[in-house]
C-alpha cells in the first residue's frame, strides 16, 4: 500500500505539471496558486519579454536558462535541512556498526537525541557528520540507499514525506518556465547525489541539471566490474560564492533567471543579473507561521538578510510566501 500511495504521489505531481503545461497552451492562469500581485506578474512579465521574438529583450530558447536553490526554495528547509535529517537517520541505523560512537562526539549526543550538544562543534561535527554516513559506498549503493529513504522518511512535524513538502508554486513556476523554452536547472548547497535519485519525478528536473556539493569519488575494477566509491573528503561545496563557480562548471552558460531564499544565494543571483539583457532574480521570503514557517534575518536555518537588502536596492522579486501564496505544498493525495 505504501509503494502504491508513493506512485500515485509522483503520478499526481506529474499530471499537475502536465495540467499547468496546457493552461499554458490554452491561454489560461500557468500559475493558479500564486495570488495576483507583484510577484506574479513581474514573472509572467519577464517570460513574456524574453520569449517575444519582436521584442527587443528576446532572448533564444538556448540561452533561457533558469537556475534554482533547493533547500527553502523548492522545499522546505526547518528545522533543519531534510538531507541532515537522513545524515540523523544514518547514524541510528549505522550504531550498531560502531560501537565507539556511544563515547565519541558528536556521535555520542546525537544517539542520546541531544542534536545542540551534538552541533557545538559547528562545521567540523556536522562534516564528521556527513562523511561518516554518506562515504564508504559506491554511488551505485548511494543512490539505492537514498531512494529507500525518500519514499519512506516523514518529517518529525508535519508527518508528511519530505517530498509531500514541496512548495506547489514553485513546481507551476517550473512547468511555465519550461513550456516557454527554458531549461532549469538546481544550484543547491545540498548533496548532488543526494538531489539526482529523486529530483526528476519530484520537479522534472534530471540528474545533468543538478549542480549541488560533492564528496570525492574514486574509480575502482572489482572482480564483479568497476564501480566509483565515495570517499570521506570533500570535493566541492556548492554555497555562497561556490555557486557562480558551480554554474560555470557544470552549465557553461550564465543564467538569465535565478531563484533563491537565502544569504546563500547570494552571489547566485549577482553573478545571474550581472549579465546583459533581461534578467531576473526572485528570493522567497518564509513569512507563513500558520501554514509553514516564518524566518528570515536571524534564522540558523536559511538566513535571509544580506540577500533581502540587496534585493531592494538591485529590484529583485521578494516573494511573501503567506500574501503571495494560495497554497504551500500539493494538495493531499
Amino acid at each position: 500500500m505504501k509503494a502504491r500511495r508513493i506512485l500515485f504521489y509522483f503520478a499526481a505531481m506529474a499530471a499537475a505539471t502536465l495540467f499547468s503545461s496546457a493552461a499554458i497552451a490554452s491561454g489560461a492562469d500557468p500559475l493558479p496558486s500564486w495570488n495576483d500581485g507583484n510577484a506574479k506578474q513581474s514573472i509572467i512579465q519577464f517570460v513574456k519579454d524574453v520569449t517575444d521574438k519582436a521584442g527587443l529583450e528576446y532572448v533564444p530558447s538556448e540561452a533561457r536558462i533558469a537556475t534554482f536553490d533547493n533547500d527553502g526554495t523548492l522545499w522546505s528547509e526547518q528545522p533543519l535541512y531534510f538531507q541532515f535529517f537522513f545524515a540523523l537517520d544514518r547514524v541510528k541505523l549505522l550504531a550498531p556498526q560502531h560501537p565507539e560512537w556511544k563515547t565519541t562526539e558528536p556521535f555520542a549526543s546525537l544517539l542520546k537525541g541531544d542534536l545542540e550538544s551534538a552541533l557545538k562543534g559547528g562545521e567540523k561535527s556536522i562534516l564528521e557528520i556527513i562523511m561518516a554516513t554518506h562515504a564508504g559506498m559506491s554511488t551505485t549503493e548511494f543512490e539505492q540507499i537514498v531512494r529507500d529513504w525518500i519514499t519512506t522518511a516523514k518529517h518529525p512535524k508535519t508527518g508528511k514525506l519530505y517530498t509531500e513538502m514541496v512548495f506547489q508554486p514553485m513546481l507551476e513556476l517550473l512547468a511555465y518556465l519550461r513550456a516557454n523554452g527554458f531549461k532549469t536547472f538546481i544550484v543547491s548547497g545540498g548533496g548532488i547525489e543526494f538531489m539526482r535519485p529523486w529530483a526528476e519525478s519530484v520537479y522534472g528536473i534530471p540528474p545533468e541539471q543538478i549542480v549541488g556539493s560533492s564528496i570525492k569519488t574514486r574509480f575502482e575494477m572489482r572482480e564483479d566490474g568497476p564501480v566509483l566509491l565515495r570517499e570521506a573528503k570533500l570535493d566541492f561545496i556548492d554555497d555562497k560564492e561556490g555557486k557562480p563557480v558551480g554554474i560555470n562548471s557544470h552549465i557553461g552558460r550564465r543564467p538569465i533567471a535565478a531563484f533563491g531564499n537565502s544569504d546563500g544565494d547570494l552571489q547566485m543571483l549577482q553573478w545571474t543579473t550581472a549579465g546583459e539583457g533581461r534578467r531576473f532574480a526572485l528570493l522567497v521570503h518564509h513569512t507563513d507561521a500558520e501554514r509553514e514557517w516564518a524566518y528570515g534575518r536571524d534564522s540558523h536555518i536559511g538566513k535571509l538578510d544580506k540577500a533581502l537588502d540587496e534585493a531592494g536596492t538591485a529590484g529583485w522579486t521578494v516573494v511573501n510566501m503567506k500574501d503571495d501564496w494560495k497554497v504551500i505544498y500539493p494538495p493531499a493525495q
